[in-house]
């Protein structure tokens, strides 16, 4: 009896340390305040445009540089964590985060906005994946899950809760303020890391080796990717030359970076990761599960703005309900990971997400706040759903020295995922605005008699509310109707734009069933 306990014994593993639970949860402050201030503009655009005195045209530029400034910092973070050491650049970093988004609350012009929130997303890009590699590299297989679980919370609440606390601050204290609130979070995160993160020293020789190509095709190549993204629709895609010079420069840059990494003998990202089936089939989900993510916070607040005049903490009060039902469910999937195969827990969260969009594609007038308040429950469950599954099939089977890179590759292409969709939603939603207003356009004619009538109608309305010439009225009329034409055009794109989020998810969710089963306990290595 005795010799069966000896060999038994062994089988339990230690947990982690309360000294590495911290260092994991102060690395998950990080991750979330950096995801939540890519969304945490998006209620407050019309605000801060104002504010800093430019066109509705460019605001976009303040999420975007942003995402821009996170997406090419993302790849170059296990690099420069090696170079500077782990601790020292995650300190760094959670310093300079808060000192750039404070200075955003200072500029006074688009220029320097744009290169303040590049400079805050730079250093908040790091932040996301030393957050995920702590997990995978500070927790015991077992407790994986769990940390997945906190990471997934900061990825898919983040984003959701952003614009009700940009929101609110915003119509209450002012559009500065939402770059205050990161101060403190960073303080106390910076506190946390510093105690309980071992020091290391810096290996400043690895600046020699480092693959400085790959470096810089990479900034260049993805910079100039999504400045096509963001200013194609405006500039009507490629019947401008600027968009076409850049798309060209996108091209020739990104095909040279992904060679470079194939060929060199240290690349910058580690591209032969993605020949495991479950880290390529991840991936590929998460980047389509990233065009959801961006994509839904980004089209839902647009509605609700340019429909239906919501002000900013109106729009921040609608996605709530996106977020807030988050922070019971997250927690809880860990559990239901012992019980069922991750593969179909993520189908079931991905088609839920799916279902919640396909609710809106019947769109009227009539969809307000209140609307979207079962939809957007249902889309919190969904969500709630996804990312800790989908993270743990991706990390099965990836070496403890390869978290670094698959973190960086991972959480890059999924923020990737996130531009090219809100960029790409943002011209379908063109494209199909301006389809059902020449559809809707085609019936709205004098040779109707309900036409006419309406016409006459509004033309007596304005004659009895102060106009007095007859001809000013009747043209008053026209511009009256030809706007109630564009808002149900406007209306009718935002539907088709749902239902096209709902089909990437669809397509994501049954991706994900190509995977291999994970083992119980998930994450990287799990056995």
């Amino acid at each position: 009896m005795s010799t069966t306990t000896a060999t038994v014994a062994p089988v339990s593993q230690p947990g982690a340390s309360v000294k590495d639970w911290i260092a994991v949860l102060a690395g998950m402050i990080g991750a979330f305040m950096a995801i939540l201030n890519i969304q945490i503009t998006n209620a407050s655009l019309l605000d801060i445009e104002g504010g800093i005195g430019t066109g509705v045209d460019n605001g976009a530029w303040i999420s975007t540089s942003y995402l821009i400034g996170e997406i090419v910092v993302i790849p170059l973070t296990a690099y420069f964590s090696n170079v500077f050491s782990f601790r020292r650049y995650i300190l760094v970093n959670s310093v300079l985060f808060p000192i750039f988004s404070i200075a955003c609350a200072f500029a006074h012009d688009l220029g320097t906005m744009i290169l303040l929130r590049g400079l805050q997303g730079f250093a908040g890009g790091v932040l996301i994946p030393m957050a995920f590699t702590m997990v995978l590299t500070k927790l015991p297989k077992f407790q994986q899950p769990r940390g997945l679980a906190l990471f997934a919370l900061s990825v898919t609440f983040a984003p959701a809760i952003g614009p009700t606390i940009g929101g609110y601050l915003t119509e209450n204290y002012g559009w500065q303020t939402i770059f205050f609130i990161n101060a403190l979070p960073s303080a106390i995160m910076a506190a946390a890391l510093a105690l309980t993160l071992e020091k290391q020293p810096m290996q400043l020789h690895l600046l020699k080796e480092g693959d400085w190509a790959g470096i810089v095709t990479m900034a260049i190549g993805l910079s100039a990717l999504q400045t096509v993204l963001e200013e194609g629709n405006k500039e009507d895609w490629f019947s401008s030359p600027f968009i076409v010079k850049l798309s060209i420069v996108a091209f020739v840059f990104l095909a040279a970076f992904i060679w470079i990494e194939l060929t060199v003998q240290k690349p910058l990202v580690k591209l032969s990761l993605l020949k495991q089936r479950n880290f390529g089939i991840g991936v590929a989900v998460n980047v389509l599960v990233g065009v959801a993510l961006f994509g839904t916070v980004y089209i839902l607040p647009q509605y609700l703005g340019q429909v239906q005049r919501y002000n900013a903490e109106q729009i921040g009060n609608v996605l709530a309900w996106t977020g807030l039902p988050q922070l019971l469910l997250i927690p809880l999937v860990p559990l239901l990971m012992k019980r069922f195969d991750a593969r179909y827990i993520g189908f079931l969260g991905i088609s839920i997400f799916a279902i919640s969009c396909f609710m809106n594609i019947t769109l009227s007038p009539n969809n307000a706040g209140d609307q979207f308040w079962i939809p957007n429950i249902v889309r919190a469950i969904g969500q709630a759903l996804v990312l800790t599954p989908i993270t743990a099939i991706t990390t099965a089977g990836i070496a403890a020295s390869d978290a670094a890179a698959a973190s960086g590759l991972t959480n890059m292409l999924r923020n990737l995922g996130g531009a090219v969709g809100t960029a790409s939603l943002g011209t379908i939603l063109t494209e199909r605005e301006q389809f059902h207003s020449n559809i809707i356009g085609q019936s709205v004619t004098l040779a109707r008699d309900e036409v006419r009538d309406r016409l006459a109608q509004t033309t007596n309305y304005f004659l009895a509310h102060g106009v007095s010439d007859p001809a000013v009225a009747s043209q008053k009329a026209v511009v009256a109707l030809g706007q109630i034409v564009r808002r149900q055009a406007l209306i009718l794109g935002f539907s088709d734009t749902f239902a096209v989020i709902g089909v990437v998810l669809a397509i994501a969710a049954f991706a994900l069933l190509l995977t291999r089963k994970a083992q119980p306990g998930g994450g990287a290595g799990a056995h």
